[in-house]
């Protein structure tokens, strides 16, 4: 077996939960294949270049194997390797997200709190 659909092996690549999320998420256009769009009846072969836009910064993988059962996460880990650039990407955007300021911060300048409501009340005579 030298060839597979992609929908199949995006599902035994633990992409997607299901076979037919991964067909959901090819028609809406967010898999390439090679930087060309693909349908899920599209075959792929050890060595093209998968790109799976599910998180910000998009997945680019290179298919090593192929496998048309679903195993445990560390076998189809093995099935693809995730490229250098795709790797300093992900880490950029984790880095941008620890150094972004913490939403709650603001929060006295936004909506009053329970306690807050309670004072306004209470200062209001109600």
């Amino acid at each position: 077996m030298d060839k597979i659909r992609l929908d199949k092996w995006l599902w035994a690549a633990r992409f997607y939960k299901t076979r037919s999320l991964a067909v959901q998420e090819i028609g809406k256009g967010r898999v390439y294949v090679n930087d060309q769009a693909a349908k899920p009846s599209r075959e792929v072969a050890p060595g093209d270049l998968i790109t799976v836009r599910k998180d910000d910064p998009a997945l680019h993988v290179r298919v090593v194997a192929i496998s048309g059962v679903r195993g445990p996460a560390p076998v189809a880990r093995q099935l693809y390797e995730e490229t250098p650039e795709s790797i300093a990407a992900r880490e950029r955007a984790a880095e941008m997200r620890r150094l972004a300021p913490e939403p709650a911060l603001g929060i006295e300048t936004g909506r009053p709190t329970k306690r807050d409501r309670r004072l306004i009340d209470q200062m209001r005579g109600k």
